[in-house]
């Protein structure tokens, strides 16, 4: 579960690589609606649970920092 931080090196396509006011849900490729989706369905395959459930909780943490951050929800 630790390792579906890597789903953050979409970060290094944005331009500037680091913004503070950003927020990643819906901006960032692997942060969409679309990829997000996947990742809850991935979470109910016996063999790709741990994956979908940490890239499940990795974008609910990120949209709590949205909201903390910015006071919305997505992108």
């Amino acid at each position: 579960m630790s390792a579906t931080i890597l789903v953050d090196l979409d970060h290094l396509l944005a331009t500037p690589i680091y913004d503070a006011t950003r927020c990643s849900i819906g901006f960032h490729p692997l942060h969409g609606f679309i990829p997000i989706g996947i990742y809850v369905l991935l979470s109910f395959h016996p063999k790709t649970r741990y994956v979908g459930l940490g890239l499940v909780l990795h974008m609910i943490l990120d949209s709590i920092d949205c909201q903390l951050t910015n006071g919305i929800w997505f992108q």
